[in-house]
């Protein structure tokens, strides 16, 4: 990835159920990919759901956060799919990984 980059770190606890989660979940990945300043995205769920988008820089991210359907996706989160969430936003600088031998 370019360095510094920022991630968007999202936080949440869900509702029970689905509700058509899910597949919005897949759209909105599909959708953030087409944005410009968009460099990945990581996922993990549980008991606690920990999601992770990679911008360019925050302009990228604004522009994001404002995308129309994105926004209605939002709306549907508050009364719909989430308990609670937070998000937070980084500067990353640096990164380093380990990849275990075969």
């Amino acid at each position: 990835m370019i360095k510094p980059y920022y991630a968007v770190i999202f936080t949440s606890i869900r509702t029970p159920g689905d509700k058509g989660y899910g597949l919005m979940s897949k759209q909105m990945e599909e959708l953030a990919k087409k944005e410009s300043g968009y460099l990945g995205f990581e996922s993990a769920t549980g008991e606690l759901g920990i999601s992770v988008s990679y911008w360019e820089n925050l302009e990228s991210i604004t522009r994001w956060k404002s995308n129309l359907k994105h926004l209605a996706a939002q709306e549907i989160g508050k009364k719909e799919w989430y308990e609670w969430y937070k998000i937070r936003i980084c500067l990353v600088e640096r990164e380093y990984e380990f990849t275990a031998t075969k």
